[in-house]
């Protein structure tokens, strides 16, 4: 049986982000920190060993496949910064296409630095992104 990697648990945050090796991506995550503490009302908790996490909901497939999952998060990675934010959502391309400089991958939207983005617009993907999983997952809040 698949076994699901990415949990919530109970290491530091700041620990983490203290330990980022780039001093600019330390500070771009405690800028991310700040934003989306204040967008979605959470408080950030680690998922794995590298996701920061906001609020969380319980998900379940077609498929039999079910876990919990961040309602939003990030990662600052080696490579680039990792903005987890709701895949099958469809205002996302909208609000992406006023976002700044990013890529986008399956389920996550990479940027290089705070700099290149759009704060405002990040904010509306946040409170987009928790209100369409929370409409999605209406009994599986948590």
């Amino acid at each position: 049986m698949y076994e699901l990697k990415t949990r919530e648990n109970d290491n530091s945050v700041i620990e983490f982000i203290e330990n980022v090796d780039s001093v600019k991506k330390r500070e771009d995550a405690y800028r991310l920190l700040d934003i989306f503490t204040e967008t979605t009302g959470y408080k950030a908790k680690m998922w794995g060993p590298s996701i920061i996490g906001f609020g969380s909901y319980h998900y379940k497939y077609e498929s039999g496949h079910e876990g919990d999952a961040p309602l939003v998060g990030f990662s600052p990675r080696k490579a680039k910064i990792s903005l987890y934010l709701a895949p099958g959502d469809t205002k996302r391309d909208e609000l992406l296409k006023k976002f700044g400089k990013h890529t986008t991958g399956k389920a996550c939207v990479y940027i290089n630095k705070t700099e290149d983005i759009d704060e405002a617009v990040l904010k509306e993907l946040i409170i987009q992104s928790v209100t369409f999983l929370q409409e999605t997952y209406p009994e599986n809040r948590r």
